[in-house]
């Protein structure tokens, strides 16, 4: 559903803190912070990263999966594949 890398992005383009988005989200502080420290895809409940992921939406984030295309526009960040060395 998300990363936690896309998570930390997206508060960074929002320019909001950890604190903020648990505020916009409704879900503890403590929380944000387990996710945002999740190793790849965030770990938690799946209430608790809907909300997240609303919040996101709500303020203007489109989460853009692998592979995916994002034909919307406006600006954001990826991350390209990483070449696998033989």
């Amino acid at each position: 559903m998300m990363t936690a890398a896309q998570m930390r992005a997206a508060r960074a383009l929002l320019g909001i803190d950890q604190k903020t988005l648990a505020e916009l989200s409704g879900v503890s502080l403590p929380t944000i912070q387990r996710m945002e420290s999740s190793d790849g895809m965030v770990r938690g409940i799946v209430d608790s990263l809907t909300k997240v992921i609303e919040a996101l939406e709500r303020a203007g984030i489109v989460l853009i999966a692998d592979q995916a295309t994002s034909p919307g526009g406006g600006r954001g960040v990826r991350l390209k594949e990483r070449e696998t060395r033989s």
